[in-house]
């Protein structure tokens, strides 16, 4: 049932747009109007207008135009019905009911925020009390400030069943049994979920707490323990921070999901502000829907280890039907050994940052999963990786992308074998590794894509005047890509990197031998590939050369595109065909069908029948 246009219009005519903005934005008075730095977009120089007697806003950036709904969908992320709910309880309206079942949950979800919120107060009096030691000394542990725990809401629940209960006693126990708070026991007394716990509340997208997390302290299982599913909380359809990130999100464009609360927190702590995490289970469709509404390309971010690339297959796996034009996945994975938390404390906001910007591809990942380390050494085993990869393609329900993912695979598929098939007939090169070999069969934009890489070897500093730029090139060489990342990462940490420190870190990172053959086998004589090239020159020259591989990328592309849309029009041509042929069959089978019955209607009359007519005529022509 949609909702009536005049229940919309009470809602803008009762509530203030300029109160709802305010509260993402810091508005000042300008005449009849007020302004801000736009919520939408990043600007020092207030060109956000917010207009309570007509009941817009404007900002004269960026465009972004609407109400006070608007508003409140695009920045807490949530449904048009949601956002509307939400402000209809702030103007003391009730929402027009859907169904009986929508009924039935807003019935049940009514006052039940109030019992999270008293509680997560209650927690965080705990955390800073006695009993709350040790919870502090793990806090201090994980090197959290004082301003991230009162931000986060951090708390502690003590070692005791009955300590919540009895705290918020005047709250009926059939409302802390319904969030969750206290099980209750067939014949014994209602008892405390949460006990010895570090507790994170969690927040819907409008920032309510809807229910916990929690850590144990010291020894003892589950390590974390989840609210269960109340009708406020659903793990599956919720994310942890998304009430914080989005907002960040949208103003920069990107999103990152990691696996865990402290991961959250401690990237929040450096200045990342876009992460969220899912609540210990494997990312789920609905989440992905929520991501998709904060930013075009979510970043996963897994472990470095076994599991982490398996759970970035599931991810990947599980995205698939789900992609359309302009959404997608992209992975980072993690240095061996470290999390993301420990990762940003290490190395700082820019490193993480740096990797986040540099994340794969969903398509890349996918690739990599399919033909990294496997054996392909027979025709049997190469189709049975094409066909895997073509797996991957029909799960695809949009069409438009699925067909282009087709495509994509049959050239990355071809032009692998192909290369190989090249490589048979290559002479050896002395003096040149077994990988160095493997390279020498390359097109010419693969060539000149190595060269931008020795130029970058030879003249670190490029990567931070054009870092951005090659960013973008496409590398479906597994091992460059991974040696373009580890130069940006190193020049990060240190602006004035030279090629020497430079060789020695590659080296540290299991890329020297490689780096030397890449110089070793270079076909092309660049200024930027010279050591005395002046610096000057060698940006310039190589940020020419990157223009045209990105402009050849991008004709590809266009070519790719073309190409898909052909395959489509070929596939809708043959449909069409097979749509005439039927309906021909059809009508063919309808003709006959009618001949055979005017045959039945015609057919002669009984000798009996003739005789008669024949006496009754002659009988009338006698008379």
């Amino acid at each position: 049932m949609s909702i009536p246009p005049q229940f919309l219009d009470e809602i803008r005519s009762r509530v203030s747009l300029s109160s709802v903005v305010a509260r993402r934005v810091k508005l000042l008075r300008a005449g009849r109007e007020m302004k801000g730095c736009c919520p939408f977009h990043n600007e020092k120089t207030p060109s956000f207008y917010v207009n309570d007697d007509k009941a817009f806003y404007h900002c004269f950036g960026c465009g972004a135009h609407g109400d006070v709904i608007r508003f409140v969908v695009e920045q807490e992320g949530l449904s048009f019905r949601d956002a509307v709910a939400g402000l209809a309880a702030e103007a003391g309206l009730e929402l027009p009911e859907e169904n009986p079942e929508a009924r039935a949950k807003a019935k049940a979800a009514a006052g039940l925020h109030d019992v999270t919120a008293a509680a997560s107060d209650w927690f965080r009096k705990q955390l800073s009390g006695l009993g709350g030691a040790d919870a502090r000394a793990y806090i201090d542990k994980r090197g959290l400030k004082p301003a991230t725990v009162e931000a986060f809401g951090l708390g502690f629940a003590p070692d005791s069943r009955g300590a919540l209960k009895a705290a918020l006693g005047d709250i009926d126990i059939r409302k802390l049994i319904e969030v969750g708070l206290v099980i209750e026991a067939e014949g014994r007394e209602p008892y405390d979920r949460f006990r010895g716990r570090l507790m994170f509340p969690i927040r819907d997208p409008r920032g309510r707490i809807v229910g916990f997390g929690g850590r144990i302290i010291g020894a003892g299982e589950p390590k974390y323990l989840n609210s269960p599913d109340t009708p406020l909380f659903d793990k599956g359809r919720l994310l942890y921070n998304l009430d914080k990130a989005g907002p960040a999100a949208r103003k920069s464009g990107r999103i990152v999901v990691v696996e865990g609360y402290m991961d959250v927190i401690g990237l929040a702590q450096v200045g990342f502000a876009e992460a969220v995490a899912p609540m210990g289970t494997a990312l789920t469709e609905d989440q992905m829907k929520l991501l998709w509404r904060v930013a075009p390309e979510p970043v996963l971010c897994f472990d470095g280890d076994s599991a982490g690339r398996r759970a970035a297959i599931r991810a990947a796996m599980r995205a698939l039907p789900l992609l359309e034009p302009g959404k997608s996945l992209r992975f980072v994975t993690m240095p061996q050994g470290q999390d993301p938390d420990d990762f940003a404390k290490a190395r700082g906001l820019s490193a993480f940052t740096d990797l986040v910007n540099g994340a794969e591809s969903l398509i890349d990942t996918l690739w990599k999963a399919e033909t990294d380390g496997v054996d392909t050494a027979t025709p049997e085993r190469r189709a049975a990786v094409r066909q895997r990869l073509f797996e991957h393609a029909h799960a695809i329900e949009n069409q438009t992308v699925a067909s282009l993912y087709q495509s994509e695979f049959r050239e990355r598929f071809d032009a692998m074998f192909r290369a190989r098939r090249e490589n048979r007939f290559m002479p050896a090169v002395r003096g040149a590794s077994s990988a160095a070999k493997a390279r020498l069969a390359l097109s010419p934009v693969e060539i000149e894509t190595r060269s931008v890489m020795v130029g970058l070897l030879t003249h670190p500093h490029i990567a931070d005047v054009h870092g951005e730029t090659i960013s973008h090139l496409h590398i479906a060489d597994p091992q460059l890509d991974r040696l373009r990342s580890a130069i940006f990462s190193a020049i990060s940490r240190n602006h004035d990197l030279d090629k020497d420190v430079l060789a020695h870190d590659l080296a540290a990172q299991g890329l020297g031998q490689y780096a030397d053959d890449l110089r070793r086998m270079n076909r092309l004589d660049f200024s930027f590939t010279r050591p005395r090239t002046p610096a000057a020159i060698a940006e310039q020259d190589l940020a020419c050369v990157v223009g045209h591989l990105m402009a050849l990328q991008r004709i590809d592309e266009d070519l790719a595109d073309l190409r898909a849309r052909y395959d489509s029009l070929v596939q809708s041509e043959f449909e069409e065909q097979q749509r005439l042929r039927a309906e021909k069959a059809r009508v063919e089978r309808e003709l006959i069908d009618l001949a055979e019955a005017r045959r039945g209607d015609e057919a002669p009359t009984p000798a009996k029948e003739r005789n008669l007519d024949g006496d009754q005529s002659t009988g009338e022509a006698q008379g």
